[in-house]
C-alpha cells in the first residue's frame, strides 16, 4: 500500500472512533510500517496474554491491558524509511531549555533528594523517578508520527489510538521481551548521556553501577523460568535519537513447563530501568511520591503472539526441513519510553531517570531536560 493511502486509513479510524495502532520496529527493512485497524469501537482487554494482536499495557496494572485482536482488525502496511537527520540547534531554538521552568526544576530535585534519602535508609537500591511536562504542538498527531518515523530508525516507533485511552505516540529504545518459538531476548538498559557526534564515550561509575544493577536483577528474575543457561553480552553503548545509553543483551530458551508467556512478562515488568530495585519497594515509593498518574508511560506495548511466515530452505540437502511448518508465533514487546499523550493541541511528555546512592539532583534534572529535547524535536514542522 502506498504511504498516502496508509495514513488516510489511520485518519479514518480516528474519525470513526475505532481503535488502531501503527508502528515500525527497530531497523525495519525498507522502513516497513504496519497497522492494525480494529473493525469496531469495542474495547478488548487481556489478562492472560495468550491472544493474538497488539497489546497496550499501563505501568501500574499490566493485567488490565488493552488489546487490538488480530482477528478483529484489518492489517495493512507501507514503506516509510527514516531520514536519519537531527538538528539539535533547531530543537533548542524552538523549545527553550526546561530548566527555565523554575517550579518544575525545584519540584523534581526535591523528589530526587527524597529518593536518595530512601536509598540511604535501605528502602531500595535504585528508583526511577519521573515528571510530566505539557508542550504546545505545531502538528497534528499524524504529522508527529511521520516525524518520529523519519528521525528514529533504531527505535520502536508507534501511534496508538483508542477511545478509552486517547492518542499516544512514542519512539522507545528499550525492548521488554522478544519471543520466537522458545527462544527469548531481552535487554538491560541504563545510563544516559547526550550524543555529540560519536558513540565512543566514557561512562561514569554511577552509570556503570546502575547498568550492572539492572542486568543482575533481570538475570535473577529469569533464572527459574528458562531452560539451560542465560547468555548476556558485555555492556555496550547504544544510540537512540540524540541520546546514548548503556545496554546489555540477554538471551536464552524458555521452559514451557516452568513458565507461561504471562509469567515471563510479569517477571520483567516493570523493568529496573523504569521502576527500580527491589521492584515492589521502588514501585510503592513511585506511586506515593511522584504526584501524578503515569498511565501508559513506562508500561509496555507491542505484537502479541502474532503469526510470522518463515521461508523454507530450498536446498535439496535440507529436504527434511520441508516437513516443518512455515508459520510460527512471535511476541515482540517494548517498554513505553520517549512517549507522549496528545490532548487538546498539547503533548503531555513523560521524562524520568534512574536514581542511585550516587545521584546528584541537579544532574538528574538536566538528564530529564536532555531526554525531553529528544521527543520535543518531533513536535515542530
Amino acid at each position: 500500500m502506498n504511504s498516502e493511502d496508509f495514513f488516510t486509513k489511520l485518519e479514518t479510524q480516528i474519525q470513526n472512533e475505532n481503535p488502531f495502532v501503527a508502528y515500525r520496529g527497530p531497523k525495519a527493512k525498507s522502513g516497513l510500517t504496519k497497522a492494525l485497524l480494529q473493525d469496531s469501537s469495542k474495547t478488548y482487554k487481556t489478562s492472560i496474554f495468550n491472544e493474538s494482536g497488539f497489546v497496550f499495557a499501563p505501568f501500574e496494572n499490566p493485567e488490565s491491558a488493552f488489546l487490538i485482536p488480530s482477528e478483529n482488525a484489518e492489517i495493512i502496511s507501507t514503506e516509510y524509511p527514516a531520514e536519519i537527520s537531527s538538528d539539535a540547534k533547531k530543537i533548542n531554538q524552538d523549545f527553550p531549555p526546561a530548566y527555565t521552568y523554575t517550579d518544575s526544576k525545584i519540584q523534581h530535585e526535591k523528589l530526587v533528594e527524597k529518593g536518595i534519602e530512601a536509598i540511604a535508609k535501605g528502602e531500595f537500591k535504585k528508583v526511577v523517578l519521573s515528571r510530566k511536562e505539557s508542550v504546545q504542538t505545531q502538528l497534528e498527531a499524524l504529522g508527529i508520527f511521520k516525524n518520529l518515523l523519519k528521525k528514529y530508525d533504531t527505535a520502536f516507533v508507534y501511534f496508538w489510538f483508542h477511545p478509552q485511552t486517547g492518542i499516544w505516540l512514542g519512539a522507545t529504545p528499550e525492548t521488554l521481551l522478544n519471543v520466537e518459538r522458545e527462544k527469548f531476548k531481552t535487554m538491560a538498559l541504563a545510563g544516559t548521556q547526550a550524543f555529540e557526534g560519536t558513540s565512543s564515550v566514557n561512562w561514569g561509575e554511577k552509570e556503570i553501577e546502575e547498568q550492572q544493577i539492572v542486568t543482575d536483577s533481570i538475570l535473577e528474575n529469569l533464572k527459574h523460568k528458562v531452560s539451560g543457561k542465560i547468555h548476556k553480552s558485555e555492556p555496550y553503548t547504544s544510540k537512540a535519537g540524540n541520546l546514548l545509553h548503556l545496554q546489555t543483551d540477554i538471551t536464552g530458551m524458555l521452559d514451557p513447563e516452568k513458565s507461561s508467556l504471562k509469567s515471563l512478562i510479569l517477571a520483567l515488568h516493570p523493568t529496573p530501568a523504569v521502576c527500580g530495585l527491589p521492584k515492589v519497594n521502588a514501585k510503592k515509593f513511585i506511586l506515593e511520591n511522584e504526584g501524578y498518574d503515569r498511565e501508559f508511560y513506562s508500561g509496555f506495548l507491542g505484537e502479541l503472539n502474532m503469526t510470522k511466515e518463515v521461508k523454507r530452505n530450498s536446498n535439496r540437502r535440507n529436504q527434511e526441513n520441508q516437513a516443518y511448518g512455515s508459520i510460527l508465533k512471535q511476541t515482540s514487546l517494548f517498554v513505553n519510553l520517549r512517549c507522549m499523550k496528545l490532548e487538546a493541541g498539547k503533548a503531555r511528555l513523560f521524562i524520568g531517570g534512574g536514581i542511585t546512592k550516587d545521584s546528584n539532583p541537579a544532574n538528574e534534572w538536566l538528564e530529564t531536560v536532555n531526554k525531553s529535547h529528544t521527543i520535543k524535536s518531533v513536535l515542530v514542522k
